[in-house]
């Protein structure tokens, strides 16, 4: 993802060999390309894996929101499984493109792509989704200005998948949620997230 609402990490070292593989489901064993972009790193394999197990594999019949998609490696996992609908935000225009592209390449007809800043979609929307994922940059502050309003973007049983630098530095974001499962793959926490009751 961009540094202007996207995420952080290495660039590849040869332009334009940027790839992702889907892990699961439909789509399974695909490669899809990516751009070069500030910053651009997608959520790795084993992480993936992890977070699909969390969900029990399927997706079906569920709505879901990639708020900050980048190379597309979380969305696209999710419409693999079966999701019923999946919303793609996206800032920058070069990834954008590369995600309709691979879109087209998959004929994922259930995804939808959104060309926006993340936080002011969010802001103005009053869709709900099931599952929300949130992988902003590191380095940003992006993930404690979201949380507040994902809540509000839930359905009664929805969950958020975040990843961060650690849940401590969230602060005051984290009131109001419970995180149900976590895990740690280097210096990335990732985890499950539910509106406590």
């Amino acid at each position: 993802m961009t540094s202007a609402g996207h995420k952080s990490g290495q660039k590849s070292a040869h332009k334009g060999s940027n790839q992702i593989r889907i892990i699961g489901g439909e789509y399974r064993r695909r490669v899809l390309p990516f751009p070069d972009g500030d910053g651009l790193r997608p959520t790795p394999d084993r992480v993936r894996e992890t977070l699909f197990n969390w969900l029990g594999q399927e997706l079906t019949g569920h709505s879901v929101l990639d708020l900050f998609a980048g190379s597309g490696a979380l969305g696209f996992e999710a419409a693999s499984r079966n999701a019923a609908r999946v919303v793609m935000v996206e800032k920058s225009k070069p990834v954008h493109a590369a995600l309709a592209a691979n879109k087209a390449l998959l004929k994922a007809e259930r995804i939808e792509l959104v060309w926006a800043d993340a936080l002011s979609w969010l802001a103005r929307s009053t869709e709900q989704f099931d599952l929300i994922l949130l992988d902003p940059p590191y380095a940003s502050d992006l993930l404690a200005q979201a949380l507040p309003l994902a809540a509000a973007h839930l359905t009664p049983d929805g969950i958020v998948y975040a990843e961060c630098a650690g849940w401590s530095q969230l602060g005051a974001a984290l009131t109001g949620w419970e995180v149900v499962r976590e895990g740690k793959a280097g210096q990335v926490h990732h985890g499950l997230l539910r509106r406590a009751v």
